[in-house]
């Protein structure tokens, strides 16, 4: 769950530290408050994109800092395979937003933002109150299927996707096979050309970098001669000749100093030392010859090497594949038809098993829809759908696709005999937002993950749905924390616990802050939702009425 929240320098918060619940948080606050960017800073912890303009005006940075204790040990693998290693179950997600970049830990390691996404997904999901327009996209609707039946729809749409790019692929490669005559002679000729020059190029492994080598020697050579030609000379004589006599002054004295024998050695050393490299300088510059001819020559190798390069591959292995590739495409020729015969043979095989799998990713798909149909009737009944009627439709296509073959949406109807159709077609705000609440407590009976986010799901319903859908998400909030920011005083008064968000204006500036409520303030709380700008004592009992309600319907609940 979502323990600790921790917000510094972030637009108009100063800084908040908000410890949340383990069942159902409920965020209120007037409009224009700063719930949003509460919201904001979360999704931001969580590795969506920042930008530095979000910096307030207390320093060169902004903070923002969330701390997750996870019990459930499946997820706690999931995320040790992500490399990150939870301390005593719990992960520490900060990052530290500048002006040219963001820093990203995890329990105080530096990652990449991919890597907070990643984890941040195993441990919270969280709905904003535009989510639920994604529900218009049919799209959406066999993702969320195929995500109902656990791992066995996605893992055989997995193999199809996998069977359909090698099915394209095999596809494009018998229509570029697919010659003529006249075109397989004219691509014959050209490969036995291409043939011809590697194979005269007679190129040996590690030639490139040796023909280089000697190259860049040969070129520098008159700088190389004069280099070691001044360093021979100021090796020679003079040098030797100076640490001879310094050799013969310390001999003179080398018997009135036990010390002075230490560096009698070592002076012999050296003159020992520069004899052996004045030597071999010299021999280094007996051999160090060549004439003219051998640098042309090096020349014309190398530019024909860097034809090669240019044509066929940089290095060695690389022109040696492509000479692979076009003797075997040589010896495709040669037998063109057998050859043609084999790819259209291999590409109805591949053809073959992509409709296979295809079939059975639809009837798996079937079963899924058919079990999760059953689970969002039920589910959307509570919330006050009394006459619904919803199925979701899987319609075969002609021809597969990455996704196999099936065309799935969702249909409903809210009056009794009428026919089933789109959502998009009759749903409003409010009932997308209800819908959307369905398949999230459907999921929740089996989703791992532990803390869920509801950012003003509740747009556009009021009255009696208001308050079904304040009992689901109560619901929700005993297997599941939850987080919910609202409007409504029906789903304010189900909280186990209330914040408050405020913004505190003063003459120079506007900072936003949050605090836990007592029951006192809870009650005042709900009676400013349900009463406006004039709170009156029948708007406070009213709000009393409606807590009491409330903590009555979670016993039962």
């Amino acid at each position: 769950m979502l323990a600790n929240l921790h917000v510094k320098n972030f637009a108009i918060i100063d800084e908040i530290d908000v410890d949340f619940g383990t069942h159902l948080n409920i965020l209120t606050g007037e409009t224009g408050a700063g719930k949003s960017i509460l919201v904001g800073s979360i999704s931001i912890a969580l590795g969506a994109r920042v930008s530095s303009e979000i910096i307030g005006k207390n320093g060169d940075h902004a903070m923002v800092e969330v701390v997750f204790q996870i019990s459930d040990q499946a997820t706690l693998d999931q995320i040790r395979e992500l490399d990150v290693e939870p301390e005593d179950g719990q992960i520490v997600i900060s990052r530290k937003i500048t002006e040219n970049r963001s820093i990203n830990k995890i329990n105080g390691e530096s990652v990449p933002v991919s890597v907070i996404r990643k984890v941040a997904a195993l441990c919270i999901d969280i709905h904003g109150q535009h989510e639920h327009q994604s529900l218009l996209d049919p799209v959406r609707h066999r993702e969320i299927v195929d995500e109902y039946s656990g791992d066995k729809c996605i893992q055989i749409r997995e193999e199809v996707r996998s069977l359909y790019h090698l099915f394209k692929k095999k596809e494009k490669e018998l229509q570029q096979d697919s010659l003529s005559a006249e075109e397989r002679a004219r691509q014959l000729g050209f490969l036995e050309y291409e043939k011809e020059e590697i194979e005269a190029a007679s190129l040996k492994p590690g030639e490139i970098e040796e023909v280089e080598e000697s190259y860049r020697r040969m070129s520098h050579a008159g700088a190389i001669a004069e280099v070691l030609g001044d360093v021979h000379e100021r090796s020679g004589e003079t040098a030797v000749s100076a640490v001879s006599h310094g050799l013969r002054r310390l001999q003179e004295i080398r018997g009135l100093d036990p010390a002075l024998d230490d560096l009698t050695e070592e002076l012999m050393q050296i003159e020992g030392l520069l004899g052996d490299f004045n030597r071999e300088v010299a021999d280094f510059m007996s051999d160090f010859s060549f004439d003219e001819n051998d640098l042309n020559e090096t020349q014309r190798r190398l530019d024909l090497i860097h034809t090669l390069q240019s044509k066929y591959g940089e290095t060695y292995e690389d022109i040696m594949e492509h000479l692979q590739e076009i003797n075997e495409k040589i010896e495709q020729y040669a037998d063109y038809e057998t050859y043609l015969e084999k790819q259209r043979s291999e590409f109805e095989d591949l053809k073959q098993k992509l409709r296979e799998r295809s079939r059975q990713l639809t009837s798996c798909r079937k079963k899924s829809a058919a079990v999760l149909e059953e689970k969002l009737m039920d589910a959307l009944q509570d919330m006050n759908f009394a006459q619904v009627d919803f199925t979701i439709q899987i319609l075969q296509k002609e021809m597969f696709g990455p996704d196999g073959m099936d065309e799935v949406e969702f249909m409903i109807a809210t009056n009794p005999g009428e026919p089933g159709r789109s959502l998009g077609s009759i749903a409003s705000g409010g009932e997308l937002s209800r819908i959307m609440l369905a398949i999230k407590s459907v999921f929740a009976d089996s989703d791992a993950i532990e803390t869920l986010i509801f950012d003003e799901i509740d747009a556009g319903i009021s009255g009696r749905t208001a308050q079904k859908v304040s009992e689901k998400m109560s619901v929700l909030g005993k297997r599941h924390q939850v987080i919910c920011i609202t409007h409504l005083p029906q789903i304010a008064a189900m909280a186990d616990e209330h914040f408050v968000i405020e913004k505190d204006v003063t003459e120079s500036a506007s900072t936003t802050k949050i605090r836990l409520l007592d029951r006192q303030e809870a009650e005042e709380e709900l009676a400013r939702l349900l009463g406006g700008v004039e709170i009156t004592e029948a708007v406070r009992k009213s709000a009393r009425e409606m807590k009491e309600l409330a903590d009555s319907r979670k016993q039962y609940s």
